[in-house]
């Protein structure tokens, strides 16, 4: 079985160089990585570098400022670098001028997944993003952090009755969306006192929801890592989750925790 990691962060101007990340994937038994630059970043140098350093361990994910002019142009530049596997939006950024969509339309073009950043479940299950997903159906759109249903960013989201998430996972229905999962850390209470082995005692059934809605075809697992050190670890952000019996079947785990990610993000 091949493990891919879709979500974890490097960098020299925040979080950490990718020699840690490599750390935890060869711990672990995680084949290869795609580099999501982290928010507010437009300095892709270093994790196409990584790329480079690395090969046929990483792809990278860049971002754009989609408020320059020179947005789209700067995009279909970058795109012409192998390292490069998908671009990062967050679900509410438009371009300036006459076409709002332009640059999700230019990454639809260059044929970029787009790696969806919502802040909070609202942003995706908001009518204009998903206007913006019925219109652009050759744009393939990957909604991060169960399309914005974690706790550290959205804690209403992740309390019954879950209305805003369930309007998020509407955009199932659209065949050119896929969702990430993390490690259950991301929507759960840490316990406390800890057990002495890895366990929540109380999980809101947002696997289930998104399993129900896309199916193990259209998941993917993503760490989060760095800041997932700061929740469950790198491991436990696996296993947690690779143990969760939502996974029926081994085909499932296949699916959801390589394949997808190989297909959407064409990982060398």
């Amino acid at each position: 079985m091949m493990i891919v990691d879709t979500h974890s962060h490097a960098g020299i101007n925040w979080f950490e160089p990718v020699e840690m990340i490599l750390h935890q994937m060869n711990l672990n038994g995680v084949e290869k990585t795609a580099l999501i630059q982290h928010a507010a970043n437009y300095h892709n140098d270093y994790i196409m570098e990584c790329v480079k350093r690395f090969p046929g361990r990483f792809g990278a994910v860049i971002w754009v400022d989609v408020q320059d002019p020179d947005a789209t142009a700067t995009l279909e530049q970058l795109s012409k670098h192998p390292e490069v596997v998908g671009v990062r939006f967050h679900p509410n950024e438009r371009s300036p001028g006459p076409d709002p969509l332009a640059i999700w339309r230019k990454a639809a073009e260059l044929d970029l997944p787009v790696s969806c950043f919502p802040r909070t479940a609202e942003h995706t299950a908001d009518p204009s993003f998903q206007s913006l997903v019925e219109e652009l159906p050759g744009c393939t759109i990957v909604l991060e952090h169960l399309a914005g249903a974690y706790r550290p960013q959205s804690p209403a989201s992740v309390t019954a009755p879950y209305d805003d998430y369930k309007k998020a996972l509407t955009l199932a229905r659209f065949p050119n969306t896929y969702i990430k999962f993390g490690g259950l850390g991301e929507f759960c209470v840490r316990p406390v006192p800890l057990a002495a082995q890895f366990d929540f005692t109380e999980v809101p059934p947002l696997m289930e929801m998104a399993y129900e809605a896309f199916g193990p075809k259209r998941m993917m697992w993503g760490s989060d890592y760095p800041p997932v050190g700061g929740r469950e670890g790198y491991r436990n952000s696996l296993q947690g989750v690779m143990e969760h019996p939502v996974f029926k079947s081994q085909d499932d785990k296949d699916w959801a925790f390589g394949k997808t990610a190989m297909e959407v993000f064409k990982l060398a």
